[in-house]
């Protein structure tokens, strides 16, 4: 019996190597991102439906609840004070969205793990995982929602701010190399996005 060997075409090879490079990177940001998820805390507000009227009551809810947290959140320390100081402030954010919405519909905060895609901002990336969450929730839930970051507040600062403000809540500088793209963080964040899904697969 005639054993088959494969013959790899240079294209197949080079897709190969590709892909291996890929997965090594990702597994080499992996750590990292796992780092960077226990600096910071997501704002994830989930709007009552799709429609006009309900995708605006979303962004003023937002609005309201980044100002309120950012009045919270100035003088906390780092990720776990942030975090106790949100929990404390759960029925006062509450109260801050369902204002915002003229109490149209009820509003549920929260603090919890949630799985975020990757997502690109103006000035930085982050990658896909599971991070803390302040979730807001209007209503049914079932419209589309929005995502951002809570502490440090990165959605408030402005480009230029972005390194101060990350630094002050105790990132460091190989993050901010990291979520803006100094070193390549698409790549880096697809490959990481492909390890997430094996380790979930695997119920690591």
């Amino acid at each position: 019996m005639r054993t088959y060997i494969k013959k790899w075409k240079p294209v197949e090879l080079a897709l190969l190597a590709a892909l291996a490079l890929a997965l090594v990177s990702g597994a080499a940001s992996l750590g990292r991102q796992d780092a960077l998820q226990e600096k910071m805390i997501r704002l994830h507000v989930i709007a009552n439906s799709d429609s006009a009227s309900d995708q605006a009551m979303k962004l003023r809810a937002r609005d309201a609840v980044l100002s309120r947290a950012e009045d919270i959140l100035r003088q906390a320390a780092d990720r776990p004070d942030a975090q106790a100081r949100l929990r404390t402030a759960l029925p006062e954010l509450e109260q801050a969205a369902f204002d915002a919405c003229g109490g149209t519909y009820p509003v549920r905060a929260e603090l919890t793990m949630t799985e975020f895609p990757l997502k690109e901002y103006d000035g930085f990336a982050l990658p896909a995982g599971e991070y803390l969450a302040l979730r807001v929730v209007i209503g049914e839930g079932a419209g589309r929602n929005w995502w951002c970051v809570v502490y440090p507040p990165l959605c408030t600062a402005a480009c230029t701010d972005l390194e101060d403000v990350a630094v002050q809540a105790g990132m460091d500088e190989s993050d901010m190399k990291l979520i803006t793209g100094q070193e390549g963080y698409v790549l880096k964040f697809r490959a990481v996005e492909l390890w997430e899904r094996l380790r979930q697969w695997l119920g690591k």
